[in-house]
């Protein structure tokens, strides 16, 4: 009788577990993150978090629609966007990242310096090979090639290219008036991949190669990436600490929806950006249960505390305590059928 007693109840929290599986879908620039975590959170709670990595563009199109309990996001949407959604959606950030301008330019092997001028300049196509002066005046003493420059950028809507953008708009004036910013973008030049391994791959197989990732797929794809100069006209290499440092000093508002590119701190790294949760206020729609709600709130709650430990090994940047306290009284105003959860 015991042994049965044991098997019912070990199938009861089986079948619990089962019914509060969850599923999201966006952003790539965390991915490598979410895996390591929700790995870790499944052997914890038994809970399964299947997250796709399909752009932050798709994944902002799939919680719209309701088709994934949540969506990542590298850039908060907007409220024009939210205004498509048929409930209120909420934001959390998870990480703070960094976009790096990842390259392929044999024979050069000190990391490289960019303003972010140049920067622009290069994805404008008015910057076409990798020993123009505007590169080598920024480099003294490292030999460049006259190897043409490839652009390498995303095909898919991304919040990389929204990060990206941001900077390059906040930096330049040719950028925000010909391009602008956003999650896909009319581009001048350039070769398109999907997601941040996709560009990762064009520029680890293309000399002269250039394209901006996140941080861990430079480091994953042993690719060189260059220091940025930031508003305070130091060249910063991005790490965690200069990207964490994006958020000192900015005013973070209640949503905690805001931009950090450009950052004024005079020790930040300065193309940075938190990467964020989306989900609903109000959990019951679309035949959810409360259960399922009650799970999501469990996991969210869990990615902004416990799991933080994992940010810094893989090259994320932990959220700083009061962002992290803002997030969890954003995870606070859940509601199941009006009540909070």
């Amino acid at each position: 009788m015991k042994k049965l007693f044991t098997l019912a109840a070990a199938l009861a929290v089986t079948t619990a577990a089962a019914q509060s599986n969850l599923t999201g879908a966006g952003a790539s620039f965390p991915y490598p993150l979410y895996s390591k975590m929700f790995a870790e959170y499944k052997g914890d709670t038994g809970v399964s978090v299947n997250y796709q990595s399909v752009g932050s563009g798709a994944g902002q199109k799939q919680i719209t629609e309701r088709t994934v309990d949540f969506a990542g996001s590298d850039n908060p949407m907007s409220d024009e966007a939210m205004k498509d959604a048929p409930g209120a959606l909420l934001h959390i950030p998870t990480a703070i990242g960094a976009v790096v301008p990842a390259y392929n330019v044999p024979g050069v092997t000190a990391p490289l310096k960019f303003t972010g001028k140049v920067l622009a300049d290069m994805y404008l196509g008015k910057i076409k090979t990798w020993n123009d002066k505007a590169i080598t005046a920024l480099n003294p003493g490292v030999s460049l090639p006259p190897l043409p420059i490839t652009v390498a950028r995303r095909s898919d809507g991304s919040g990389t290219t929204f990060v990206f953008s941001d900077y390059l708009s906040k930096v330049s004036g040719e950028w925000k008036s010909r391009v602008g910013v956003g999650n896909s973008l009319q581009w001048p030049v350039g070769t398109g991949a999907k997601g941040n391994d996709g560009v990762a791959g064009v520029v680890k197989s293309t000399p002269g190669a250039i394209g901006y990732v996140e941080l861990v797929y430079a480091r994953q794809n042993k690719l060189p990436f260059g220091s940025v100069q930031n508003r305070a006209g130091k060249f910063v290499l991005a790490d965690n600490g200069p990207a964490s440092l994006a958020a000192k000093g900015v005013v973070i508002p209640a949503d905690t929806r805001v931009s950090l590119t450009n950052s004024a701190n005079p020790d930040a790294y300065p193309i940075a950006s938190f990467t964020y949760l989306i989900f609903y206020k109000e959990q019951s729609y679309a035949g959810r249960t409360q259960a399922q709600a009650a799970a999501l709130k469990k996991l969210l709650t869990w990615v902004v505390t416990a799991g933080q430990q994992y940010n810094e090994p893989l090259d994320y940047a932990k959220l700083p305590e009061n962002v992290a306290a803002k997030a969890k009284s954003i995870i606070g105003k859940m509601t199941f059928s009006g009540k909070k959860l």
